[in-house]
């Protein structure tokens, strides 16, 4: 006769994909390399989406993107919970890191990045969006810099001005002045431009 092994009643845990970003934190303190590439997953398509419309350049965003991913697991030790959210410290580093690249001399054009295509639209439809996003990123690329930085987390991100205001280091009321300006700005950069254009920055 066989004897069945008695099922634990002990309740698991959480899942690493059921964690949060501070409970990943946690446990990669502990030099859990699961919990690390957990967090690396969750994040590195939108630092990388980050550092690619800032910098312009493919080759730029996925080395910023890897150099600061690779940041977390190296500073693990000194990551202060409670201080400020994971995703707001990383994407903020990415930013610092971008605009250091950006000063940088270099002879790279930064407006050679290709727009995606969407397979459903036709032919006509993809040339024109393509268009009217290339005299956008024009425009934004004549911005000074922290006004295009407050307007590409605030238009491309959909983040808060107070979560832009920790990313930028600096006030609330400092970010609500560069997104107005910028905003008005590219109102005048793109006053001769085709209407598509201005009503995709209506407010």
């Amino acid at each position: 006769m066989l004897i069945q092994p008695i099922a634990s009643s002990a309740p698991r845990g959480p899942s690493l994909a059921e964690m949060d970003d501070e409970a990943l934190l946690a446990r990669m303190k502990q030099d859990d390399a699961a919990a690390y590439r957990q967090l690396v997953e969750r994040h590195v398509d939108r630092a990388y989406a980050i550092a690619l419309r800032v910098l312009g350049n493919q080759a730029d965003a996925e080395d910023v993107a890897q150099e600061c991913l690779v940041k977390v697991w190296t500073h693990r030790q000194g990551w202060q919970d409670g201080k400020a959210k994971f995703s707001t410290w990383l994407y903020r580093v990415v930013v610092n890191r971008c605009i250091d690249l950006r000063r940088r001399p270099t002879n790279d054009c930064i407006d050679d990045v290709a727009e995606p295509v969407d397979d459903e639209d036709d032919s006509v439809t993809t040339i024109h969006r393509g268009q009217v996003y290339g005299k956008l990123s024009d425009a934004m690329g004549r911005l000074p810099e922290q006004q295009r930085l407050a307007l590409t987390l605030s238009y491309f991100d959909d983040l808060g001005n107070s979560e832009i205001a920790e990313i930028m280091q600096t006030t609330v009321s400092a970010v609500e002045s560069l997104l107005k300006r910028g905003r008005q700005a590219l109102r005048d950069k793109l006053r001769r431009s085709e209407r598509d254009v201005r009503l995709a920055l209506a407010e």
